[in-house]
C-alpha cells in the first residue's frame, strides 16, 4: 500500500527510536525492495509536449497569487531531473492529481538552495542528478489525499499526509520530494518506493532494518547520501518518509509565503 507525503510528522533529526523486532516485522517487505515502478526520465523533449498548456495556465490572470513567487526548478538548476508523480497515474492514487501543473515548482530561494544541492552532489558523483518527484502541491489536492484515507484514524493518517485544515509545507511550496538517480534516471535503490507508508521507508527504523537483514548497507548509504546532500543547504527530512524534505517550518513557511490553493 502506498500513501502521501507527510509534514505533521516529527522532522528528521537523526535519531533512531527504539522499536522492537515485532514492530520491524510490521514493515517488513512484500514485494522488491527495489523502487516500486521503473522512473520514466522527463527528458527536455518530453517536458516540451505539455509546453503550451503549462505557458497557458501560467499567464491565465485568474491564477492564484502564489504563483508570483514560484519557479519551475529546472530554470533555476536544468540538471535536475524531474518525475511529476501526481501529473501522472502513477501514484498512490493511481490517478493525474495536477490537471493544470506540468512541472515541479517551488518557492524561488528554496529552488535556489536545491539548485545548490544538486551542485554539491556532482561533486560526490559527477553522474548523479536530484530525481524531484512532487514540489508545490494545491490545497485542494491535499484535500483529496486526505480524504483517500479516511479509512485511517486521523492521529496515524497524519504521519502520510498533513491534515489539509493546518496545510502542508508542500502547499507553500517550501517542501520537496525527491531521491538520487544516474544520468539515465534510473533511481538509485532507496529499500522502498516512494510513497512507501510502511516501517521501512521510516528514515528513524534504517538502524533496525539493516540488522534484522531488511535494509541492505548499500541502501541505507543511498539514504545517507540523500540526506547529506540535502542537509547541506539546511533541508530537513522527517522521519517516516525517506524522501521527502522540509526547507523550512510550517510556521516560517506560512509568514513568508502565500499558500496555494
Amino acid at each position: 500500500m502506498y500513501s502521501c507525503k507527510s509534514t505533521d510528522s516529527k522532522e528528521g533529526n537523526g535519531e533512531i527510536e527504539s522499536t522492537s523486532q515485532s514492530d520491524i516485522s510490521e514493515g517488513k517487505l512484500k514485494d522488491s525492495t527495489t523502487e516500486n515502478a521503473s522512473i520514466a526520465f522527463k527528458s527536455d523533449s518530453l517536458m516540451t509536449k505539455n509546453k503550451d498548456a503549462d505557458q497557458d495556465f501560467q499567464t491565465d490572470p485568474k491564477r492564484s497569487s502564489a504563483w508570483n513567487t514560484l519557479v519551475d526548478i529546472r530554470s533555476v538548476k536544468s540538471n535536475i531531473y524531474v518525475d511529476l508523480k501526481y501529473a501522472s497515474s502513477d501514484n498512490f492514487m493511481k490517478m493525474v492529481l495536477y490537471d493544470t501543473i506540468r512541472r515541479a515548482y517551488l518557492q524561488k530561494d528554496v529552488a535556489e538552495r536545491l539548485g545548490k544541492c544538486q551542485e554539491y552532489l556532482s561533486t560526490l558523483n559527477k553522474d548523479y542528478h536530484l530525481l524531484v518527484y512532487d514540489g508545490v502541491r494545491p490545497v485542494s489536492v491535499q484535500w483529496k489525499m486526505w480524504l483517500a484515507l479516511d479509512s485511517i484514524p486521523v492521529n496515524q493518517r497524519v504521519n502520510f499526509v498533513s491534515n489539509p485544515v493546518n496545510g502542508s509545507i508542500h502547499n507553500y511550496g517550501a517542501a520537496v520530494d525527491l531521491t538520487i538517480c544516474d544520468g539515465k534516471g534510473k533511481p538509485l535503490d532507496m529499500g522502498a518506493g516512494y510513497d512507501d507508508i510502511r516501517k521501512i521507508a521510516y528514515p528513524k527504523y534504517e538502524s533496525q532494518f539493516l540488522k534484522y537483514g531488511e535494509l541492505t548497507e548499500a541502501q541505507v548509504a543511498n539514504r545517507k547520501m540523500l540526506r547529506k546532500v540535502m542537509t547541506s543547504q539546511n533541508f530537513r527530512n522527517i522521519q517516516t518518509e525517506w524522501w521527502h524534505f522540509n526547507a523550512c517550518s510550517r510556521n516560517e513557511a506560512k509568514a513568508k509565503y502565500v499558500q496555494l490553493k
